[in-house]
């Protein structure tokens, strides 16, 4: 008896703390919230930064329900990154969480003033890839941040047209905003249908997937109170995904009398992921990367290259379809692809290859030269970027291939087909996830919420939990990362970001290699 009551007692703790995390995190968003209000991101710019806002009206206020809510909601989360109770309890926790946010000002970024411009400048005839907000004459300059006035728009043709839309219906600012956000929430809304079948079909607790996705902190704050694009081409992104993964398994359709597949459902499903994946690059080119590991998880049956040619085939197909629709229903064409170069007109350390260039920049001064190396060390960056991506892409193909070809297992072809199709996504996930991950690493610029779209992919497939706090973490420090009113607290500690920064990509570089070189595998740790 006494050990039945045990077990009847030992859940109690764990309810105990769901409880407290939800509540606490409740509490932060609310704090959040007072925050914003109190000195948020409001049309009134004015000088930013801890100092400028302690001096500022309700200044000790602001900071102290800023950091005090993100800490709840930070430490709500991480509380729960073993999963939360259910899923349901996750979507209402959640959903709890977004509600006092959906009723502050923009928190953490100005940048939902530069998409309401953008917009306006479309809807008033100018080309938003040509002409910036500052030349266009958008009535809400001063809302925008000063360093993104002079620049051209960044972001797909879609977003330029539901920006445009926003603005149109909006009517005014408020309304341009209010529309922004609802496009935000919308976005999230489709992530949150979309987590349950990737992560079953990955072999992950739904439960564990959804809170790590959607409880984090970057969410509530960046994505739906800062209304950020990204919500609306991560939502799209995963529903491509879910529509892959939710095929019938099988062969490869066979070859039609021209020597050409038949279009098929197959086929029809294969474009309208395509069609899904180019709408979330019309939006957002970040989602261009997951391209080519959407095409591994679009092949049924066995991973040959005429398999894979024919998946990829209608999947790129759909792509550019809805590419070439957007650019042809805004009239801007691809003048966007040029913007992207502007989207690295600051310089932050909390992007590695920038910060490395800052370094080298601080030591030529030292030595009586400044060879302005951050060029150059993005540069390099985006050359290792391409390098990686073809790698882990490569690394994918080969683990597919021998999933088919390995010796009777756990995971060959000899398998039940449901353990064997779990397998093949998740390798497919992980590689998307992996590249989204190293797409932030070494980009340009980093700016938190980017972090939002590798935690998403690979929460739905990394299994194991000891294996997640490597993607949870960061996600974890990149929420504390920026104040209310949109300043970046990176910009207070160049030097010593940039120098630590540096180190610390030195002492994971040094560890990669000492944990490959020959022998370790033999160590003690290999008998276990």
């Amino acid at each position: 008896m006494l050990a039945a009551g045990a077990r009847r007692d030992r859940p109690l703790p764990a309810r105990r703390r769901a409880a407290l995390a939800r509540w606490a995190g409740l509490l932060g968003a609310v704090l959040l919230t007072v925050a914003g209000w109190l000195g948020g991101a409001l049309p009134e710019i004015t000088d930013g930064g801890p100092v400028a806002i302690w001096r500022g009206p309700h200044g000790p206020a602001v900071l102290g329900c800023w950091s005090a809510g993100t800490g709840l909601m930070v430490g709500a989360w991480w509380a729960l990154r073993r999963g939360a109770p259910s899923t349901g309890w996750a979507y209402r926790t959640v959903g709890l969480w977004l509600a006092p946010l959906l009723a502050a000002p923009p928190l953490g970024s100005r940048d939902v003033y530069s998409y309401a411009c953008q917009g306006w400048s479309y809807a008033h005839g100018r080309d938003p890839y040509q002409v910036s907000v500052a030349a266009a004459g958008c009535p809400w300059l001063d809302s925008v941040a000063p360093i993104w006035r002079d620049t051209p728009a960044p972001y797909g043709p879609l977003f330029v047209l539901l920006a445009a839309l926003a603005v149109t219906v909006g009517g005014g600012l408020v309304g341009a905003i209010t529309l922004l956000r609802l496009y935000a929430l919308a976005g999230v809304a489709l992530t949150a249908l979309c987590l349950p079948g990737l992560a079953r079909a990955a072999g992950v607790p739904p439960r564990r997937a959804a809170w790590l996705a959607l409880g984090a902190p970057l969410v509530g704050v960046h994505l739906v109170a800062g209304a950020h694009n990204d919500a609306v081409a991560l939502g799209a992104l995963l529903l491509a995904l879910l529509v892959l993964v939710r095929r019938p398994d099988g062969p490869r359709p066979p070859l039609g009398s021209a020597g050409v597949p038949p279009l098929g459902p197959a086929g029809a499903l294969l474009g309208l992921a395509g069609v899904l994946l180019g709408l979330a690059v019309a939006v957002k080119a970040t989602a261009v990367v997951v391209l080519p590991f959407a095409a591994l998880l679009a092949v049924r049956g066995r991973y040959t290259w005429r398999a894979l040619l024919w998946a990829g085939g209608w999947l790129a197909g759909g792509a550019a379809v809805a590419l070439l629709a957007a650019s042809l229903a805004s009239g801007l064409g691809l003048g966007w692809v040029a913007g992207l170069a502007r989207s690295g007109d600051t310089r932050q350390w909390t992007s590695p290859p920038t910060a490395v260039g800052l370094v080298a920049d601080y030591a030529g001064e030292l030595a009586g030269r400044r060879p302005d190396a951050v060029p150059v060390a993005r540069l390099v960056g985006l050359l290792l970027l391409a390098a990686t991506l073809v790698a882990l892409w490569w690394w994918a193909w080969r683990s597919l291939r021998r999933l088919d070809e390995r010796a009777p297992s756990a995971l060959s072809p000899a398998a039940p087909p449901s353990i064997r199709s779990m397998a093949r996504r998740r390798v497919a996930l992980v590689g998307a996830g992996l590249a989204l991950a190293a797409t932030v690493v070494l980009a340009p610029v980093f700016h938190p919420w980017y972090a939002i779209w590798p935690l998403t992919l690979l929460a739905v497939s990394v299994t194991g939990l000891a294996r997640t706090t490597w993607f949870v973490l960061p996600s974890a420090v990149a929420a504390v990362l920026t104040l209310p009113d949109g300043t970046n607290l990176a910009r207070f500690a160049k030097a010593p970001g940039a120098v630590a920064m540096t180190a610390l990509i030195l002492v994971l570089a040094v560890s990669a290699v000492r944990a490959r070189r020959p022998g370790r595998a033999a160590g003690p740790g290999a008998a276990k």
